[in-house]
């Protein structure tokens, strides 16, 4: 899978390339990535790709025009039309079936904006699809891309040692994860949970299974009316759930309740 972004910051992708599940995995070619950097194709001399917001007011907007001529090399150079995300927080945010809808993609191309925001006339007539990554704002789009391309990596055939592992993560299944120990045993007088030490596969899945739906249910109240409306919870953890709202802990370990 083929990454394009057009970025101020070209440098600061170095920190997916070089590091990590990503970074191994871009070692072994399962992905690429390719940054353009729209200060080299500014008309003006001074290399800049802002200028003051029609109307007034504080900050700078990018220009189209550079962001256009980037883009149009851009495409040239690789012969086809990409799919072209924007990362802004003025769009909604994205979800864990977004991730797994745009994995299916062979090639897309991110636009990382800085300062107040990008001319919206680039963003109507060039951007397929606008893309938030949380009710917050940071300094640029580049964080917001380099956490978008991770979530989608981790999707690619071969990426990860296990493919279960990507199956299993927070939202797959429309609840959070479940907690997760290792050894030892006992830490600081803390025990691990008894049942994930028994051996018993069905026990180990039901507990983990509730002590999701837990979690989810503590943390995430508006994601277990969602999967309720999805028809991902079953009768047992309707069950299960009922039992919560009596409240009782849904995490106890106790392999057969």
């Amino acid at each position: 899978m083929r990454f394009d972004v057009l970025t101020l910051f070209p440098a600061m992708f170095a920190a997916l390339t070089d590091y990590g599940i990503s970074g191994r995995a871009y070692a072994a070619s399962l992905w690429q990535l390719h940054c353009w950097n729209p200060r080299d194709f500014t008309a003006r001399k001074t290399g800049y790709v802002d200028d003051r917001p029609f109307g007034g007011g504080p900050g700078m907007v990018m220009q189209a025009e550079p962001l256009m001529a980037c883009l149009a090399h851009l495409e040239a150079s690789l012969g086809q039309r990409q799919h072209r995300i924007l990362l802004t927080p003025a769009a909604k945010p994205a979800r864990q079936e977004d991730i797994m809808r745009l994995a299916g993609q062979a090639s897309i191309c991110l636009i990382a904006g800085r300062y107040e925001g990008i001319d919206q006339r680039f963003i109507d007539r060039e951007v397929d699809e606008c893309v938030s990554l949380g009710d917050l704002v940071v300094s640029g789009g580049e964080l917001p891309a380099m956490m978008l391309i991770d979530a989608i990596v981790r999707w690619l055939p071969g990426v990860l040692h296990d493919e279960q592992s990507a199956q299993q993560d927070s939202f797959v299944d429309g609840l959070l994860d479940c907690p997760h120990y290792t050894r030892p045993e006992s830490w600081e007088g803390i025990e691990v949970p008894s049942v994930l030490l028994g051996g018993h596969h069905d026990a180990i899945s039901r507990w983990r299974r509730n002590a999701a739906l837990t979690n989810t249910a503590r943390v995430r109240p508006d994601l277990i009316n969602q999967a309720r409306s999805n028809n991902l919870l079953s009768a047992e953890d309707e069950r299960l759930m009922a039992r919560l709202q009596a409240g009782r802990s849904a995490s106890d370990p106790r392999p057969n309740d």
